[in-house]
């Protein structure tokens, strides 16, 4: 169901505006100056006759509405789910069957401002964790959660602290690996050279034990840097074979789909996107900022779904192993406005959580919404 015609307009006419006052870099989700308009891709192998070659996506229901800012997702033991309000500082639970939603209450020490705010979730061994911006820093924090009805958050404890924060390029994706091994992506706070800084926790990709402590065979002694020469990562995944995938912000020209290894340097603020350069990572996919502006990414029947904000569509990137095996297919563009995050429910199934009411929206009635899609 396509949003209301003069909406679309309406949102149009105010980008202009927002694009026209920008400077150039002064956010990952409303670059400055107007980007190509081409799609630019790494060149593709053969496709795998064992690999998916194609697939399409569908909406087949809204779970719940009414959500304000909603950022991060994690679903719980037994189909439930978790939504975080980045700019309300709330968690709330979804029922993952009718869509009724239970208040769990406010994260103590948020302190939302631009682009910071209650961000990414995850949930592990009765544990819920959050990225959240605080007053001096951006920071993962854990609280007990029971998960039973009328169980309440207990009170944050930190599990990692004095990542930097800024007003744009906060990151905040966080997800369990198939390693146990928590990671985040972070931004660089629009302070570029963070993200070449080793020593910075910012504009880098983190691995780190449930309890906050540099995790075993991290490539750096002593670190939780995991990946760096990042501008803004805010999507994080795994395939079937456990390799890493990320999604992140570019500048004026490309954003990227990363394959994330240890120890890489993916360029910025050296390159943007793929530049063929001896120690840099090129991205495995690029797209200019007016298609995609990433956010949340999953992996789902042979492909990276990756939710785009500025884009307001669902890219479908094939995969055959570590390497593309088509071209980039877009899906739902323009029907639900701005797409944050995108999480995969098993079965070919996927959440996907819009973004209208972040400030950088034209909100519709029902918004925003979790909406239920399938892959097939």
């Amino acid at each position: 169901m396509s949003r209301p015609a003069v909406v679309r307009a309406l949102w149009g006419a105010a980008v202009l505006v927002l694009m026209a006052g920008c400077s150039s870099g002064s956010t990952g989700e409303q670059p400055g100056t107007a980007p190509p308009t081409t799609l630019s891709v790494s060149p593709s192998p053969s496709p795998s006759p064992s690999q998916p070659t194609a697939g399409r996506v569908s909406v087949v229901g809204t779970l719940t509405e009414g959500l304000k800012s909603p950022w991060g997702l994690a679903e719980l033991p037994g189909g439930d789910l978790l939504v975080s309000s980045r700019d309300e500082r709330t968690i709330t639970r979804i029922d993952g069957r009718t869509g009724a939603k239970t208040p769990l209450g406010e994260v103590p020490g948020v302190v939302p401002g631009g682009e910071g705010g209650l961000l990414g979730l995850a949930v592990r061994d009765g544990w819920v964790y959050a990225y959240l911006t605080a007053a001096s820093d951006n920071r993962i924090v854990r609280m007990r959660y029971g998960g039973g009805e009328g169980d309440r958050l207990g009170p944050p404890e930190p599990v990692l602290t004095g990542i930097p924060k800024g007003i744009i390029h906060n990151g905040g994706r966080i997800a369990f690996g198939p390693d146990g091994m928590l990671y985040a992506g972070t931004g660089e706070t629009g302070r570029t050279g963070l993200a070449q800084d080793r020593a910075s926790l910012g504009g880098k990709i983190l691995r780190m034990t449930p309890e906050g402590r540099p995790a075993p065979g991290n490539p750096f002694a002593g670190s939780v840097v995991y990946s760096y020469g990042h501008r803004n990562v805010q999507g994080l995944a795994w395939d079937p074979a456990e390799r890493l995938w990320a999604a992140e912000f570019g500048q004026n020209t490309w954003d990227e789909l990363n394959l994330v290894e240890p120890g890489r340097n993916y360029g910025w603020p050296e390159v943007e996107g793929r530049a063929g350069r001896a120690g840099f990572t090129d991205p495995v996919a690029q797209w200019p900022p007016s298609e995609a502006s990433p956010s949340g990414i999953a992996y789902a029947r042979g492909a990276i779904w990756m939710a785009g904000l500025r884009g307001e569509r669902l890219w479908r990137v094939p995969l055959s192993g570590a390497r593309r095996s088509g071209e980039p297919e877009a899906f739902l563009t323009g029907e639900y406005g701005r797409l944050r995050t995108v999480l995969a429910a098993g079965d070919g199934r996927l959440w996907l959580v819009t973004s209208e009411t972040d400030t950088r929206g034209t909100p519709g009635p029902g918004d925003d919404r979790i909406l239920r899609l399938e892959v097939r």
